[in-house]
């Protein structure tokens, strides 16, 4: 009776250590506030992320544009060196094809790396009461050249972006809002020329309760050299697994001269 109530006794003692450690685990996590996060433009990381939280997104893309088709995609890791400090680095590709009907007279750009992406974001501001999350960041791309330039002995790099950004992120319920954005340089090398703009990123998703799945609509504002460009992007993100998500997100112009007439992108969304 003795020894039953001893080996009773110590697996009570070994449960209760074990709820007392997940207590104190919990307890020294950063808060954060869950945030749907856009499919197209997507964040660094996500707001309030914790130290060691990783991504890794593959995307694929068709875009129509005058006279040609652009097949773009790219492949992106995403993740949190520190709490609420997140670091990123993609690499964008397009590949172009001239439409059947085209007459021609159409420059078709050449295939190319379109760069490489530097980015990093922290979230200054987590309020889990009020749902609210804010956070900075900055986005450095390095442009390449297209493939034959290069082949000619043309130069690798063609210019830079610099691309300082706000977002601001709030969640109603089931209901998520998200804004992104800034201003953006563009350094031409060759002309030496710098060309100022501006992004402006609104997006307000619906989450399915108890899971990471949604669907929403983004309303995507560029400001440029040719003008101001408006598109809807409306989008649906799946949970295949816990740490598997699939998204898929189209662009219909809004106003005329965006240079494309109907975009498509499907995101796959990885959490190692």
């Amino acid at each position: 009776m003795t020894t039953v109530l001893i080996t009773i006794s110590t697996n009570a003692q070994t449960k209760n250590d074990s709820i007392i450690t997940i207590q104190s685990q919990q307890k020294t996590l950063k808060p954060k506030v869950d945030h749907a996060e856009p499919l197209y433009i997507d964040l660094m990381r996500d707001l309030g992320a914790r130290k060691g939280e990783a991504e890794i997104n593959v995307g694929f893309g068709v875009a129509s544009k005058k006279g040609y088709n652009e097949y773009n995609g790219f492949v992106e890791y995403e993740w949190a060196v520190a709490d609420r400090l997140g670091l990123e680095v993609e690499v964008p590709f397009s590949f172009n094809h001239k439409s059947a009907d085209s007459d021609g007279s159409i420059y078709v750009p050449n295939n190319k790396i379109e760069g490489l992406k530097l980015a990093t974001q922290y979230t200054f501001l987590v309020n889990e009461k009020r749902k609210i999350s804010l956070a900075v960041a900055y986005v450095h791309e390095f442009e390449f050249n297209n493939f034959k330039k290069i082949g000619h002995q043309g130069s690798v790099f063609t210019g830079m972006k610099m691309n300082p950004v706000f977002i601001g992120a709030k969640n109603f319920n089931s209901f998520n809002t998200l804004i992104y954005t800034g201003p953006i340089f563009e350094h031409h090398y060759k002309e030496q020329k710098l060309d100022v703009g501006a992004t402006i990123n609104a997006s307000m998703m619906y989450v399915l309760p108890n899971s990471k799945n949604f669907i929403g609509l983004k309303n995507n504002m560029d400001i440029d050299h040719d003008g101001f460009h408006y598109t809807f992007r409306p989008q649906i993100r799946l949970a295949i697994q816990h740490n598997l998500m699939i998204g898929l997100v189209t662009g219909v112009p809004i106003t005329k001269h965006t240079g494309t007439n109907l975009d498509v992108m499907t995101r796959i969304i990885w959490e190692p």
